[in-house]
């Protein structure tokens, strides 16, 4: 007896053939998952390396684990996922990220001009350097746009140039956004905001918790600090988030962060996102909390178009309203709202963490900050003018030390990753094929002996002086402001705003942790405190 299929699919009603056919496709991912949890389809299993889905919480000390078990480059696959390098040699970072001018023509027949392609013999420009041949590339773009957008962390450099008017979407930002990063601007103006900033945090909360014996979230309230500097150098807007409990922004912010960072290893993050909003519907999503962070934006650039006088602003959201896009257009709402949020991350995020880990190694190591305390006096005064400050800051060498050593230890930017567009060889002789994608932790690269010596897991700021100067060390071995043409923008601005907030506090406060609490980062696009960092807060008698 022979079965007629036929009628079932005419009859069956279509939401239970989907059914159906979703079942199926769910019952062969999970096959397949389960046949190779730790590799990408049909690859062979390495038995050198755990599956990652033990990695996942720990993932920067796993990567250190297999550095240092594997050497400075090892590869892994993924389901899903292309083949993964990940490398901590500086030579092949400095392969992948400096910019080596190789030009070269040859005959074509298409012409770009004005995003048109006409057919017209001419000679094509090509650039064939290894910077060109490593943008971001797709697989990040898709998982951090919700987030990023088009803004400049998320934007690639095309690798052809033909005949163009204005270059990458990430250069074009870099240079509009170039001209507030100035020693002028730095000296006359954002000084002044950091120490107000300060005096708000002493008054409204140090001061009456060092009275009173409670406790502070130190992490926290670095996050509000730098949150409320830089939306008012940025964007001309008083938050006062150090006088608030909560800001919904923030947590948002906090929350769409973490995501994004769970994407990037995560196989299955849209199936998970989608079961999450079908089965926990009452739980807030993704998308809610981006429609948060999207409407803060987008108050915020609102109130800049209400202002009659937005255009003689001098602030980073003027220069880039009054700006223009290659097509001599000024930048929509969605292009300011990409911009205003890939600055937050660099302006608020990656400065308050590297305070926060700051604090948290002093209070670790009481001897650096009686050092650092002696240097501060020394050199700090209480009646110091914004543009004095700013040159004493900068001949602080031990401070740029003790900021510099946290920096290695706990980079605000723990992990990279770039494209392959075409096959290459890195400097170690590493095979790269198109399509790879090429890894680096810094977290794993500043605490690796083969990079920083025996004493590598140690905190020692004296390492980076020597015979009495600031050592230099080179972008490949120490990127923590990236490198080459994508060097970080703001990296002297961080510096300051550190050093600035340090010297303030120092000073002022002592700051010991309160006992029992599991400090420890939180797998992040940038590396935020877990747990926080509870403190207790003593005023000190100078």
């Amino acid at each position: 007896m022979s079965l007629d299929y036929s009628s079932f699919l005419t009859t069956a009603p279509a939401g239970q053939l989907l059914a159906y056919a979703g079942a199926g496709v769910v019952a062969s991912i999970a096959l397949l998952a389960a046949k190779y949890p730790d590799r990408a389809i049909f690859q062979d299993k390495r038995s050198s390396l755990p599956s990652m889905a033990a990695a996942q919480t720990k993932l920067l000390d796993w990567m250190l684990q297999h550095f240092q078990d594997h050497g400075l480059t090892w590869t892994f696959t993924a389901l899903t996922l292309p083949r993964n390098v990940l490398t901590a040699d500086p030579r092949n970072l400095e392969h992948i990220l400096k910019r080596e001018h190789k030009l070269f023509v040859k005959p074509s027949m298409c012409v770009t001009i004005y995003r048109r392609k006409l057919m017209w013999p001419c000679l094509s420009i090509f650039s064939a350097d290894n910077f060109e041949n490593y943008p971001k590339g797709p697989i990040l773009f898709e998982r951090m746009y919700e987030m990023m957008g088009h803004g400049i962390f998320n934007s690639d450099a095309k690798y052809e140039y033909i005949m163009t008017l204005a270059g990458p979407q990430w250069l074009y930002q870099r240079k509009t956004a170039s001209y507030i990063f100035t020693v002028k601007n730095f000296r006359d103006w954002f000084i002044g905001v950091f120490v107000q900033d300060l005096n708000v945090m002493k008054k409204h909360v140090l001061d009456k918790v060092a009275e009173s014996g409670a406790e502070v979230d130190l992490h926290d309230l670095m996050l509000k600090f730098t949150l409320d500097s830089f939306v008012q150098l940025g964007f001309g807007v008083h938050l006062r988030a150090l006088q608030q409990d909560k800001l919904p922004f923030a947590h948002a912010f906090d929350i769409v962060q973490a995501q994004t960072g769970y994407r990037l290893f995560s196989p299955f993050w849209k199936t998970e996102e989608l079961f999450s909003r079908i089965f926990q519907p009452w739980k807030p999503n993704m998308k809610d909390h981006v429609k948060v962070i999207d409407n803060f934006a987008y108050n915020i650039i609102q109130q800049r178009r209400d202002d009659p006088e937005y255009e003689s602003k001098n602030d980073l959201l003027s220069r880039f309203m009054n700006a223009l896009d290659d097509n001599g257009n000024p930048l929509n709402d969605k292009q300011l709202r990409d911009v205003i949020l890939n600055f937050i991350i660099a302006g608020r995020d990656t400065t308050a963490q590297a305070l926060s880990w700051t604090f948290y190694r002093l209070a670790l190591h009481p001897e650096v900050e009686e050092k650092l305390l002696a240097e501060i006096l020394e050199y700090v005064r209480e009646d110091m003018v914004p543009d004095e400050l700013h040159e004493t800051v900068k001949k602080m060498k031990y401070a740029h030390a003790v900021f510099f050593e946290v920096l290695r230890l706990h980079p605000s930017v723990p992990l990279e990753q770039k494209y392959a567009l075409k096959d290459d060889v890195l400097p170690d002789g590493t095979q790269i094929k198109g399509g790879d994608v090429i890894g680096w932790c810094i977290y794993a690269q500043g605490r690796l002996e083969a990079l920083w010596g025996p004493d590598c897991l140690e905190f020692c700021p004296e390492r980076w002086i020597v015979n009495g100067d600031l050592r230099n060390v080179s972008q490949g071995q120490w990127p923590v402001f990236h490198g080459g043409p994508r060097l970080c923008l703001g990296k002297s601005l961080a510096i300051l705003e550190c050093l600035v907030a340090l010297s303030f506090l120092v000073k002022q406060y002592r700051f010991a942790l309160v006992p029992g609490q599991d400090i420890t980062y939180m797998r992040s696009l940038t590396l935020p405190m877990k747990n926080g960092m509870r403190v207790h807060v003593q005023r000190r008698n100078l």
